[in-house]
């Protein structure tokens, strides 16, 4: 922290519909108080509809926002999303390092809420051997983390067993999130996975019906990173998130013939 002001940085894509990565994250900063800075690693024609157009920024690119941010205004926590190529999460990873970025939270956005791939095996590999060494937190959605597990996580025990896998890769906690689980709690709750490998904690909240969804990933991670800037240890952070994201979704109002963007604006959550 500088002088009272709360410094976080979001390295992710633009989302031309304002509901995900880098608008989505910038919005929630703002919410939780935070000052909002980024690098932006793709420009997306997207709306809530679907994802029309992609151009991935050169890793050269990418890591001179990096150093232009990190080098002058600083940060408190970063968060990563959407990192488009292997090539990208590698200069990602040399900026992380270069300026001892402690409070690193990685969203590894690889499968959308709605189902879809968008990054290939290596870019798996990349976030095994670059990023998650190197984070505080890592928030795989279920998708993702069958991904990184290498089999269908279908039951509580698989869950942890593949919690415990992706905290191998070198991440001191594993957030992984429940939106679409369909066992045990999953039916009628949305229950994320929390751990270090020695406590597992599950959070639950009710499960809503809507349709805005959209972003959903990236605002969640948004404010765990807000909540370490402010200086919150990772579970109190993680829970804050969690409340602020249940309440950001129970108040929005839908926009667009698709999956809406969740409501940044809500209140209702203690910063």
């Amino acid at each position: 922290m500088t002088k009272g002001i709360y410094r976080a940085l979001t390295v992710a894509g633009s989302d031309s519909g304002g509901g995900a990565g880098i608008q989505a994250d910038l919005k929630t900063f703002m919410a939780h108080g935070v000052y909002g800075c980024s690098a932006i690693t793709a420009v997306t024609a997207q709306n809530t509809l679907g994802v029309n157009g992609v151009v991935i920024i050169s890793p050269e690119m990418v890591a001179a926002q990096m150093d232009a941010v990190l080098s002058d205004i600083g940060c408190d926590a970063v968060k990563t999303g959407m990192l488009g190529n292997a090539e990208v999460m590698r200069a990602v990873a040399e900026s992380i390092k270069s300026y001892s970025v402690a409070k690193l939270v990685v969203d590894p956005v690889m499968i959308s809420t709605s189902g879809h791939r968008l990054s290939d095996q290596d870019t798996a590999d990349a976030y095994i051997n670059e990023l998650f060494p190197l984070a505080l937190l890592a928030t795989p959605n279920l998708f993702e983390a069958e991904v990184f597990y290498g089999q269908p996580i279908n039951t509580e025990s698989r869950l942890a067993d593949a919690a415990r896998n992706i905290l191998g890769f070198g991440p001191r906690w594993v957030l992984i999130k429940g939106g679409h689980r369909n066992f045990a709690t999953g039916k009628n709750m949305v229950t994320d996975l929390l751990t270090d490998g020695i406590s597992f904690v599950e959070i639950n909240n009710p499960r809503l019906e809507t349709r805005c969804t959209h972003g959903t990933g990236c605002t969640l991670s948004a404010a765990i990173t807000a909540g370490l800037a402010r200086g919150m240890e990772l579970p109190e952070a993680v829970r804050a998130a969690e409340t602020y994201l249940h309440n950001a979704i129970k108040t929005a109002v839908p926009l667009g013939k698709g999956h809406g963007p969740v409501n940044h604006g809500a209140v209702g959550y203690k910063l």
